[in-house]
């Protein structure tokens, strides 16, 4: 059986009256990618923020390689590397500063891997932090995080604001490289065609609450989008089981369901209707039907 690197059990945590996660579980395993996802505000960074010892529990449990983050901050970050949001690097510094900078904490740094990286990166060591792009940035922070050979990699958002190139580059040449590796990588993300890409297990968020989490393949096999058509005419949505969301109206209607797909094919049929046609439903698709949101999450 393989390692638990992360295990959170039961966490609740508020701010100022409003409820950010509410009895949150979430564990994670060795050398597997895990994808969190949900809209700004659902609660995935305040996740991560307890994970690195930022915030401690109100109630609940959580412990990274079994130790409390808050309790062990030593024990936990030096075998964690951590990518903000934010992209947090001290502005004054040039790349090839912030790398020694980095090094001086973690004995396991790779200085082999940091140059590969740089040169694939096409990063100039000369080059002060303010003055690099979105794009650059992020691939200096993801070197930074990552030539330690970090047991957990922990990416807020990586790709946001960046071109399709260089987030292909971060997410294809570090994170399942890093997880082929042996290693454990959470990211949290809201563009969803990224996250079904290269996670091995989607956990998803909404208002602080975990809303569906298992494997990708199995989560897709659980869920499809059947378009039905009925005899009758309805105004409002028909009775179908294990349905999570309608799209249409009057005779015709396009629905998302889990549960056997022949049982419900007989709630349709019940209804003197008749299934046309069902595939799996996309990771959107599925959100969207859980959650119950009217807009949509990004796809990459």
């Amino acid at each position: 059986m393989s390692r638990i690197i992360v295990d959170v059990d039961g966490l609740c945590r508020s701010f100022g009256g409003k409820v950010a996660l509410d009895r949150v579980d979430f564990r994670a395993t060795e050398g597997r990618v895990y994808g969190l996802v949900g809209s700004n505000g659902a609660g995935k960074t305040t996740l991560i923020r307890h994970l690195l010892g930022l915030l401690r529990a109100e109630s609940g449990k959580v412990r990274v390689f079994g130790f409390d983050p808050v309790r062990d901050p030593v024990r936990v970050l030096s075998r964690i590397g951590y990518l903000s949001e934010d992209r947090d690097m001290p502005e004054w510094m040039r790349i090839g500063e912030l790398m020694a900078y980095t090094r001086a904490f973690h004995p396991g740094w790779d200085e082999a891997y940091a140059n590969e990286l740089i040169g694939t990166f096409g990063l100039d060591l000369s080059t002060r932090i303010k003055e690099l792009s979105k794009g650059t940035r992020a691939q200096a922070g993801l070197v930074a995080a990552v030539a330690h050979r970090p047991e957990l990699l922990i990416l807020d958002e990586p790709s946001t604001g960046l071109d399709p190139v260089v987030r292909r580059d971060i997410l294809d040449a570090i994170v399942r490289a890093v997880a082929d590796d042996g290693r454990t990588v959470i990211f949290s993300s809201h563009l969803l065609e990224e996250v079904e890409r290269m996670s091995d297990h989607i956990t998803m968020i909404h208002d602080g609450r975990v809303m569906l989490s298992g494997e990708i393949e199995d989560v897709r096999r659980h869920y499809r989008r059947s378009r039905v058509r009925f005899a009758d005419y309805f105004e409002a949505p028909p009775r179908l089981d294990n349905a999570f969301s309608f799209e249409g109206g009057g005779r015709t209607w396009s629905v998302i369901h889990g549960g056997p797909f022949d049982e419900f094919r007989a709630s349709v049929v019940s209804l003197g209707g008749e299934v046309v046609d069902s595939r799996d439903a996309t990771l959107e698709e599925i959100f969207l039907a859980r959650a119950g949101r009217h807009e949509p999450l990004e796809a990459a």
